[in-house]
């Protein structure tokens, strides 16, 4: 016998049995009821995903929305409710019509005087209307999408269908420069939005480390891509798409149905074509099809002709997978969810997060290190052993000036303090000049150390901002050591002559007297260095803690 499967109810749902119903509201309880429908109906299974109530009656489906507000979603009053049913049933038409039946009633009628009992609940019938629910068929579930990848039957050439029917509906689904620009500032803003949403759950469903490293592929994907991003604007390549597309909404049914687009958000919809190509390819990943998830994305850049479209996916599927873990930890809190459901969404949001660092592996974000300190402190020597150990490249401020005056970085100017080359408005310049050296190996994605005294808070608040501009991660790495220490470097120094360096103690002195702490640097952007401790250890605990601060901008451990 055929099992029918409910349209828009994914894998990790629950069901009646498993739900006490002194939790469910009573409109649902009663709904459980055979009786309460205007067909024949032997019995009522309830199914439940975070947001909605489904009831299976028979051949028949229905759907009533959960009086939920997410923020992104808001299904708080009836009026809503009844909005947004139409608003499914009118969208799920673009690609699956014949499975949306309609909005359907839900009234409770008063028992008539003198006769015994309760208020009923139907659907359909008379009485004053109390909630709302859509009506859809049942479809096979031996033919839905993620039932046959659990078989192993579906077949390269069934996605393909799936990927050519989707570059179809996206050469006609509604675009225009105002849809396309609302998308574009509508996927910057949802990737930030769900940094708020999940905060209560870092600990639970991913891990410090995992958060900062999604934080920074972000940050480095839309300052490296958004030359592509704009690109998709001008092209129209941001559509009302379907926004919700997964292997559970496709059945190979009748040709091919794709259904349960989302149509409580456009600002969810509107988005890059590349959004729905990639949700679904990072499905087939979770589920174990990785050759499966190719050979979509494959035959869609070809059909569509979407040319730019491998420079972004991953960043699309990065992002669905953190869309699934987030509402899985929805799930995973809400008290009505039986406990072993809870435990199983709390498992799947975890695997989510651990895919989309995956994901994020394949842009990893530039750094960029700046040393902050006295002369003398050690920051060129701890500087080189840094960048032999990451493969950093650094660019030294004693380099660039000598470079600027017209000198070999081996010749010397004994300058007074805040003279000659090293008067303010040089110093402007060597920085300037340093700056731009960096963002240009930023923009390509190349992490640098730059090696310099930073001992004016306005240089730094100018390499902070470079790293905001070029998605990169801003570090501060500020030097301290004893007087004395300072002294043994210095006399070295001038008894060697091969430092490109020209402070003496004076101007140790002097920067003493005017150097502004970086009080402004956030504490999780600021290193501290005793150079009072051997360079090997010292390097090793810096090393340490870049890493903690961007795991993927460093190489392995070794």
């Amino acid at each position: 016998m055929k099992r029918p499967l409910v349209v828009g109810v994914p894998q990790r749902c629950y069901t009646g049995p498993a739900v006490a119903r002194a939790e469910l509201p009573p409109v649902i309880r009663a709904l459980l009821h055979p009786s309460a429908y205007p067909h024949p109906v032997d019995r009522v299974q309830l199914v439940q995903t975070h947001i909605s109530y489904v009831l299976l009656a028979g051949e028949h489906v229905y759907k009533v929305k959960k009086p939920l507000d997410f923020g992104f979603l808001n299904y708080s009053t009836l009026a809503r409710r009844r909005y947004y049913c139409h608003q499914e049933l009118l969208l799920n038409s673009r690609l699956c019509p014949e499975t949306y039946l309609g909005v359907a009633r839900i009234r409770q009628t008063r028992p008539e005087p003198g006769r015994r009992g309760g208020d009923r609940i139907s659907v359909g019938g008379r009485g004053r209307v109390v909630e709302y629910a859509v009506h859809m068929r049942r479809l096979p579930a031996e033919r839905m999408m993620d039932h046959m990848l659990a078989e192993g039957a579906v077949t390269r050439e069934m996605v393909e269908r799936v990927a050519d029917r989707l570059a179809e509906f996206h050469g006609t689904s509604e675009s225009s420069r105002r849809i396309a620009e609302y998308g574009h500032w509508g996927i910057h803003y949802a990737w930030k939005e769900n940094f708020r949403q999940w905060a209560p759950y870092v600990g639970q469903t991913l891990t410090p480390e995992q958060e900062r490293i999604l934080r920074a592929f972000g940050e480095a994907f839309f300052a490296r891509r958004q030359g592509v991003l704009r690109r998709r604007v001008e092209e129209l390549r941001i559509r009302d798409c379907h926004g919700d597309l997964r292997s559970d909404s496709v059945c190979f049914r009748d040709g091919l149905c794709i259904f349960d687009c989302i149509e409580f958000s456009p600002r969810l919809r509107y988005t890059d074509v590349a959004g729905d190509a990639g949700f679904l390819a990072m499905d087939l990943d979770y589920r174990g099809h990785s050759d499966l998830a190719r050979a979509f994305v494959d035959r869609y850049v070809e059909r569509a002709g979407d040319r730019d479209l491998p420079a972004i996916i991953d960043f699309y599927k990065c992002y669905r997978a953190c869309v699934r873990g987030k509402v899985e930890g929805f799930r995973a809190s809400q008290a009505e969810v039986p406990t072993g459901q809870r435990r199983a969404s709390l498992r799947a949001a975890r695997r989510y997060f651990g895919l989309a660092c995956n994901y994020a592996a394949s842009l990893p974000p530039a750094m960029l290190v700046i040393t902050c300190g006295l002369t003398a402190t050690g920051k060129s020597v701890l500087a080189r052993r840094l960048a032999e150990l990451t493969g950093f490249e650094v660019l030294a401020s004693d380099v660039v000036r000598k470079e600027l005056a017209g000198l070999a970085s081996a010749d010397h100017r004994f300058e007074a303090f805040r003279r000659g080359i090293y008067s303010p408005e040089f110093t402007d310049r060597t920085y300037a000049a340093l700056l731009e050296e960096a963002r240009q190996r930023l923009d390509e994605g190349r992490s640098v150390i730059v090696d310099a005294s930073f001992v004016r808070r306005r240089y730094r608040q100018q390499a902070r901002q470079l790293a905001g501009e070029t998605g990169a991660q801003f570090v501060c790495v500020e030097f301290r050591a004893s007087e004395s220490a300072v002294r043994r470097r210095l006399a070295r120094r001038l008894r060697e002559g091969r430092d490109p360096s020209d402070a003496r103690w004076e101007i140790y002195v002097a920067q003493k007297r005017t150097f502004e702490r970086p009080s402004e640097v956030p504490p999780e952007r600021h290193v501290v260095v005793d150079t009072a401790r051997p360079l090997q250890a010292e390097a090793r605990a810096v090393l340490a803690a870049l890493r903690r601060i961007s795991p993927l901008s460093l190489p392995g451990r070794g």
